[in-house]
C-alpha cells in the first residue's frame, strides 16, 4: 500500500479496528480516515455514498460489525442479521462505486458449518448447517464475502476477505450480557475474586475447543494481506492452536488470581463443539502470530483493571 494514500478504517473504535489503526500508524500511514457511528451510520446507504464522494479513500478495511456472544446473538438475531448485512453491503458497494483501489472485508470463523472437519479449511464454507446460536451473524458475514468475490468477478474490484478465529485484546467488550467468552471470564473471575467467592459457575460443559488470537496480531495480518494478497474468496487468520473452554477458564483464573472452584452448568449451551482454523494459506504468505495466549491474557487483564467502568459496559 501507498503509505501516503487515504485509508478508511470502518469500526476504528472497536477492538479490532483500533488495533488496525495502531498498526497503520506504526507502519507509517499518514492519512487514516475514520468516522464514529454517530458521524456515519453505515446502515444508511446514502450517507455512506456521500462519505466516499467526500473522502475518496484509496483503501478500505471493513472492521465494523455488530458483535456479541452466544446469548446476545441468540436473543437478537434479526438485529444481528440486518445491521451486519446493511453495513457490509453499503461499505462494499460504496467502495465499488467510488473506485476504491483495494478493500479488505473482515468476517469471523462462525461462517463455517457447525460440524466442519477440523482444522477448518476455507473450502468448508457452505458445506453444512451453521451453528444456530450465531446463524444470523454468520449469514451476514457470508454475504459480505460473496459481495467481495462477485465484485471481483463482475467488476474487476480488488476486494479481499479474511476470516479470523476468536479474537481478544485491548478495548474488548467485558459486558456480562453481550461479550464473548474470554472477556466475560476475565470479568466474572475478577468480580468473584473481589467478593471472595469460593466457587464460580460458568456456562456449558467446558469441553468445546476454541482458538484465540490477539487483536494486534490480526491487525498485522490485515496489513500484510493488503500488501500481498489478492484472490477471490476468503482466507483464514488464526493461531493454528486451540484449547478447551475449561482450560481457558483455568488460564484466566491464574491470570486474575481467582483461587475458587470452577463449576460448569451443562444445562446452558456450548455452541460449536470445535473451531480450529486451517492457517496453511496465510502462513504460506509468511505471517505468524507474535503474542502467545498467556502473554495476551496478562495484557488484557491489565487493560481491564486500568480502564475500570469504561471496560464494563
Amino acid at each position: 500500500m501507498d503509505r501516503t494514500a487515504k485509508i478508511y478504517v470502518a469500526g476504528h473504535r472497536g477492538m479490532v479496528g483500533s488495533a488496525i489503526v495502531r498498526a497503520l500508524q506504526a507502519a507509517g500511514h499518514t492519512r487514516i480516515v475514520v468516522r464514529t457511528s454517530a458521524e456515519l451510520d453505515l446502515r444508511d446507504g446514502a450517507a455512506v455514498r456521500a462519505f466516499y464522494a467526500q473522502e475518496q479513500p484509496a483503501y478500505v478495511i471493513m472492521a465494523a460489525a455488530r458483535v456479541g456472544g452466544i446469548h446476545h446473538n441468540a436473543t437478537a438475531p434479526y438485529d444481528f442479521l440486518y445491521d451486519n448485512l446493511a453495513m457490509s453491503a453499503n461499505v462494499i458497494d460504496g467502495a465499488r462505486h467510488a473506485g476504491v483501489q483495494k478493500l479488505l472485508f473482515l468476517g469471523s470463523s462462525c461462517i463455517y458449518p457447525k460440524f466442519a472437519p477440523q482444522p477448518i479449511q476455507e473450502s468448508a464454507l457452505l458445506t453444512g448447517p451453521l451453528e444456530a446460536t450465531n446463524e444470523a451473524y454468520a449469514v451476514a458475514k457470508i454475504a459480505g464475502i460473496k459481495l467481495c468475490t462477485f465484485a471481483r468477478q463482475q467488476y474487476g474490484c480488488d476486494f479481499i476477505s479474511a476470516m479470523p478465529c476468536n479474537l481478544y485484546g485491548l478495548g474488548d467488550n467485558f459486558s456480562l450480557q453481550n461479550s464473548h467468552v474470554l472477556p466475560a471470564l476475565i470479568r466474572k473471575m475478577h468480580e468473584a475474586k473481589l467478593r471472595g467467592d469460593g466457587h464460580l459457575k460458568l456456562w456449558g460443559t467446558g469441553t468445546p475447543l476454541r482458538e484465540f488470537l490477539h487483536a494486534d496480531d490480526v491487525a498485522e495480518a490485515c496489513l500484510m494481506l493488503m500488501d500481498r494478497y489478492s484472490e477471490a474468496g476468503h482466507i483464514n487468520i488464526g493461531s493454528g492452536e486451540d484449547l478447551s473452554i475449561r482450560e481457558l477458564a483455568q488460564k484466566v483464573a491464574a491470570t486474575v488470581g481467582f483461587t475458587g472452584q470452577l463449576a460448569f452448568d451443562s444445562s446452558m449451551p456450548d455452541g460449536t463443539p470445535r473451531k480450529l482454523m486451517d492457517v496453511t494459506r496465510i502462513q504460506g504468505l509468511g505471517w505468524r502470530p507474535r503474542i502467545g495466549l498467556d502473554e495476551g491474557l496478562r495484557g488484557v487483564y491489565a487493560w481491564y483493571l486500568a480502564h475500570g467502568a469504561e471496560a464494563r459496559q
